[in-house]
């Protein structure tokens, strides 16, 4: 069983708790994992901006952290913290709505309890290419250049 709970920190945004929870599942589940539990938070700019400070020395708004806090044969356990500020401030520039953006941060943070990492090309590539495959599930195709840029 995978278990996601949902906690709204912030008041920019409406949020579509079930929603989110089932793109963690369906992230986990095309990964391979069965057994989970995960924290998603759901905070403000300033929030993550504390976080991103302590935990990796840059205090500026970042759209996802992922902590993973165990994992093992029996499961994974970890914590997703996604800004709604930040996917209400950038949803626009990429042609959709701020709880599709929203829904993009909180798989790619799952993915990233899986194991998918996006560190180098490669795996950026990889990475995306696993989003894409999950947000399909709800009907969507994100665009990683904003509407603006060339050759997107």
């Amino acid at each position: 069983m995978i278990r996601v709970d949902v906690a709204n920190r912030q008041g920019i945004l409406r949020i579509d708790q079930k929603r989110l929870e089932a793109a963690v599942r369906q992230a986990l589940r095309h990964t391979g994992r069965e057994q989970a539990q995960v924290i998603l938070a759901v905070v403000d700019d300033a929030t993550i901006a504390q976080l991103h400070g302590r935990h990796l020395d840059d205090a500026t708004p970042t759209d996802v952290l992922s902590f993973l806090l165990e994992s093992g044969p029996d499961g994974l356990e970890g914590e997703v913290i996604v800004s709604a500020e930040t996917a209400a401030r950038s949803a626009a520039r990429y042609g959709w709505s701020p709880g599709e953006e929203l829904l993009l941060y909180a798989v790619h943070g799952a993915l990233h309890l899986a194991g998918c990492l996006d560190a180098t090309p490669a795996q950026r590539s990889e990475m995306r290419k696993q989003e894409r495959a999950v947000l399909g599930h709800f009907g969507l195709n994100p665009r990683y250049r904003a509407r603006t840029e060339p050759n997107r």
